[in-house]
């Protein structure tokens, strides 16, 4: 599988050549199939933009049994029938298939493993191109070759079909796609010969669970390379040949042609969350004169340029994908959703505007921030601080919208589905990094209110266990039946990984308030960071729920997941105390903290560092340590704190080998739980020896050294300064650092003040075969400021 996307990656990208060459070696390295078995509705969508909000692919649409509004609902490896080519993918979003066919109309899609049920194609991944900005496949069925190309708003369709008399562009609106929910209405038809419109409405299972009220429309405006020679509307009841509109659930229409061997027809569409005059407006900004070849070539050059702010050297070919891919879905998760004149979808289907300034950024369809911080946001403010910018300026956006944040959120409506809610510490961190082009006194009320607020919180704001919180300090635990999961303001089903979860958030928000000289509320703050250690068990030295009377629950077993720690269990979250590692540390005590979590990582290397081989998003949840999962992403960086920083070097050096992959089904784990980028831009940072425990939530800001992989790299950093780092003496086994320079400097430390290594120049680190036990021990990172 691996060949064949590099084999036709590499071909494509000499025909399409600018003359680049070390451009088109960084697309080449870049292989969209890997981790698609298991794959979330939003993760394989090669014919996008960075960051767009048109992101075409080819959509199975069907489940091998996680059929649930967000598991493997897009496109999986282990399925071979393509339904149909969508234009929206995003959390909880999804919807607008076109599909091109010969023979008998057929108007459904048919069933994933029925040949000839509908109007699905087999197809073979021999024929099959994906890369960022393009993708093609042949139908066998039809023996038609799609191709698929996108600007920001606007998506292209190109098909080349075989002699025909009875060919057809299906164009189905209104069923449901991937993970959006079921079509409540829909409408299609054509303005004239060659112009059509519509629009679909969904209601997403977590949009029903978060926000009852919300609704998620999506709307069309689109232009045919070529007259049909007749039109047949059709919906749920049936079909009506010669009509040119449908409405109603199951609404669309088929394109009928006769064509001619090797004939051509292009199909451009104009997107937009708010309306069909914007759908149309977007349409004439972005592609009124493009066509698919041209916008082809937009799309890589654009590639080209946001991947080229990191570029690594290695003569380990495995490791230049696992990079180069990793940074790709970094940069193709959580979509624009605004238009070209600022207006933005607001609650139930209704139209904001941006203001001037906030056009600038633009408003984003997101997936939870959820550990977000460990991997995204770091990753953002070190070369993409525009990316980071658009986060906080619509995260301020829906708080002057809704009066709260929102985690996940889908057309700004609530859609977490985790319950908590990371915002107010990604944005705290921004502030700190220096990224703050946004009203701080609105941010800080915004960030204090969701770590203080309780009163008239809405649901999709996450955090409903909040006043408890605040009550005892900690949150209650409330036991279950396992059939849902409940959280109120008397505690939670997850009422161990919440106070970790709050702890960590309350300091960011101190920090934050700190900085801004509100003494008295970080005085209030800081005292709640230190939620975790009421729940500190120190007989077995394990964070343990408890209950409203401050008794530790029964029947208590550290490997349990889902019982006072969501996706995951105690053994995981007890590591989960990022803001202040050493008191962890000191609590558990300095050996058996570091010969625990030496012995989890022996164990782990066995078991892949996760769930091993089974392909499910949920397998490593009961497992000694899961890196498919974020709450374990910092737990590899701890040794740094607790004075082995050659562990670090080990297991992370171990981790980037072991547990990424490069083919379709070892790439995050086995069907891991890759969120819009987070463990792909996880591999990018440690690959390159950076990483932050505490997020950058600091108030000065620190950056933790480990073992990097590259012979030499070269950050383009927000600053507009260039960081090098060579890697002298680099070999397989050389993981260990014998010794670190910065700018011709002895650097003795494992960690250093981030605003430092901001200022650009050269880090070099030396490597060696065997551990150093004395470089980086002497002066360990500051745990808390």
């Amino acid at each position: 599988m691996k060949k064949i996307f590099l084999l036709q990656t590499a071909l494509a990208l000499a025909t399409f050549t600018t003359g680049q060459a070390v451009a088109q070696d960084v697309l080449q390295y870049v292989n969209p199939g890997i981790g698609t078995a298991h794959s979330r509705w939003f993760f394989f969508t090669p014919a996008a933009v960075p960051g767009g909000m048109a992101k075409l692919a080819p959509s199975t649409n069907g489940s091998y049994g996680n059929a649930q509004g967000w598991e493997a609902v897009g496109y999986d490896v282990r399925h071979n029938s393509i339904e149909g080519f969508v234009h929206f993918h995003e959390w909880q979003v999804g919807g607008v298939s076109f599909m091109p066919t010969t023979g008998e109309l057929k108007v459904v899609p048919g069933e994933l493993d029925k040949p000839l049920s509908g109007y699905r194609s087999a197809f073979n991944r021999k024929n099959e191109v994906a890369q960022p900005g393009y993708y093609k496949v042949k139908l066998d069925d039809y023996q038609i070759t799609a191709e698929l190309t996108a600007t920001k708003r606007v998506g292209f369709h190109r098909y080349t079909f075989p002699k025909s008399t009875n060919a057809h562009i299906i164009l189905d609106i209104g069923r449901k796609q991937g993970e959006s929910g079921e079509a409540t209405d829909a409408e299609i038809h054509m303005i004239d010969a060659t112009h059509f419109s519509g629009y679909v409405y969904t209601y997403p299972k977590y949009v029903a669970s978060y926000d009852p009220g919300g609704k998620v429309a999506m709307f069309i405006y689109g232009e045919l390379g070529k007259k049909p020679s007749s039109v047949t509307a059709f919906t749920k009841a049936g079909t009506k040949p010669g009509q040119k509109a449908a409405k109603g659930v199951g609404a669309g229409l088929a394109l009928n042609y006769k064509t001619l061997a090797g004939e051509k027809i292009e199909v451009k569409v104009g997107l937009s969350y708010t309306s069909v005059a914007n759908a149309k407006a977007n349409f004439i900004a972005e592609a009124a004169k493009l066509k698919f070849d041209s916008a082809l070539q937009l799309a890589k050059k654009t590639w080209r340029q946001e991947i080229n702010k990191l570029q690594v050297e290695s003569s380990i070919e495995a490791d230049k994908i696992k990079f180069y891919t990793g940074l790709y879905h970094a940069l193709l998760g959580r979509g624009l959703a605004s238009d070209v004149n600022g207006a933005y979808p607001k609650h139930r289907a209704t139209i904001g505007q941006l203001s001037a300034e906030e056009k600038k950024h633009g408003f984003i369809n997101t997936d939870a921030i959820w550990g977000g911080y460990w991997n995204l946001t770091q990753l953002w403010s070190l070369a993409y601080p525009e990316w980071y910018e658009r986060f906080v300026n619509t995260q301020l956006r829906l708080y002057k919208d809704k009066g709260w944040f929102g985690d996940g959120i889908a057309n700004s409506e609530y859609a977490s589905g985790v319950g908590t809610n990371f915002v107010g510490l990604a944005i705290a961190a921004a502030y700190q990094v220096g990224i703050r082009s946004f009203d701080a006194k609105l941010a800080y009320e915004a960030v204090k209110n969701n770590e203080l607020g309780w009163k008239n919180r809405l649901v999709g704001s996450g955090k409903m266990d909040t006043r408890a919180f605040l009550k005892y300090g900690y949150v209650p635990h409330l036991d279950g039946d396992g059939s849902n999961f409940v959280t109120d303001s008397t505690g939670s089903n997850f009422s161990a990984s919440h106070t970790l979860e709050y702890s960590y958030s309350a300091f960011a928000a101190a920090q934050m308030a700190k900085a801004l000289g509100k003494t008295s509320d970080y005085k209030q703050l800081i005292n709640y960071a230190e939620g975790w250690d009421k729940l500190f068990n120190s007989s077995i030295k394990l964070i343990q729920p408890k209950t409203a009377e401050g008794k530790f629950i029964e029947r208590f077993d550290p490997m349990q997941p889902w019982r006072g720690f969501q996706e995951g269990n105690a053994t995981q979250y007890t590591f989960f105390v990022p803001h202040n590692p050493k008191a962890l540390i000191n609590a558990v005590g300095d050996s058996t903290f570091n010969s625990r979590l030496n012995t989890i990582f022996e164990a782990s290397e066995k078991n892949g560092f996760g769930g091993g081989k089974t392909i499910d998003a949920f397998a490593g949840v009961n497992a000694l340590y899961n890196q498919g999962n974020q709450p374990n992403l910092h737990i590899g960086w701890l040794f740094n704190f607790s004075g082995k920083p050659w562990l670090t070097q080990k297991w992370i050096r171990s981790i980037c080998n072991e547990f990424y992959g490069t083919e379709s089904i070892h790439g995050y784990g086995y069907g891991q739980d890759e969120d819009q980028g987070q463990l792909g831009s996880w591999y990018v940072l440690s690959s390159l020896g950076l990483f932050d425990v505490k997020g950058f939530t600091d108030q000065r800001p620190i950056i933790q050294f480990g073992s990097p992989i590259f012979n030499n790299a070269r950050i383009s950093l927000a600053a507009g300064k260039t960081l090098q780092i060579e890697t002298r003496n680099n070999a397989k086994d050389n993981v260990y650092v014998q010794s670190l320079t910065f700018n011709g400097k002895p650097v003795e430390n494992c960690w250093m003040y981030r605003d430092e290594l901001m200022k650009g120049g050269k880090l070099v680190f030396v490597m060696g075969k065997e551990p150093n036990q004395k470089w980086g021990t002497k002066t360990p990172p500051p745990s808390i400021q």
